[in-house]
């Protein structure tokens, strides 16, 4: 792994403009906590640590977040995932950084969530 992120190279990697010693924002998308909202997937931004819904959620908060600070790189904060997308790219990324823990949201948190305020007609829902 490089230690320069360059977009488009051959072996993209996330690895710039990231922070590694960012721990995210909460445990939920962020946005969404404030306005009583829902999420399917969740996402980290990788330079500051803002949680956001993905873009299969209704209100896309992850790709807002990148759009509004020029925050390009993000990584899933779902369990089990571990990669990167950047958006300046429009490119899956396979390797990257270790990020501050937790590297997910809570095993017992549900997705969609949160818990209790997702709707019964959810799938319906999504982008």
């Amino acid at each position: 792994m490089s230690d320069q992120f360059e977009p488009g190279s051959e072996s993209a990697d996330a690895t710039a403009p990231v922070d590694p010693a960012v721990p995210p924002s909460g445990t939920g998308c962020l946005e969404c906590d404030s306005s009583g909202g829902w999420w399917f997937h969740l996402r980290r931004c990788a330079a500051c640590g803002h949680i956001g819904c993905c873009d299969s959620s209704p209100s896309q908060h992850a790709t807002a977040h990148a759009a509004a600070t020029g925050h390009p790189v993000i990584r899933s904060f779902e369990p089990g995932e571990s990669w990167f997308w950047d958006y300046s790219e429009n490119q899956f990324l396979t390797d990257g950084p270790e990020l501050a823990e937790p590297q997910s949201h809570p095993l017992d948190q549900p997705a969609p969530g949160p818990r209790g305020r997702v709707p019964e007609d959810w799938k319906t829902r999504l982008h």
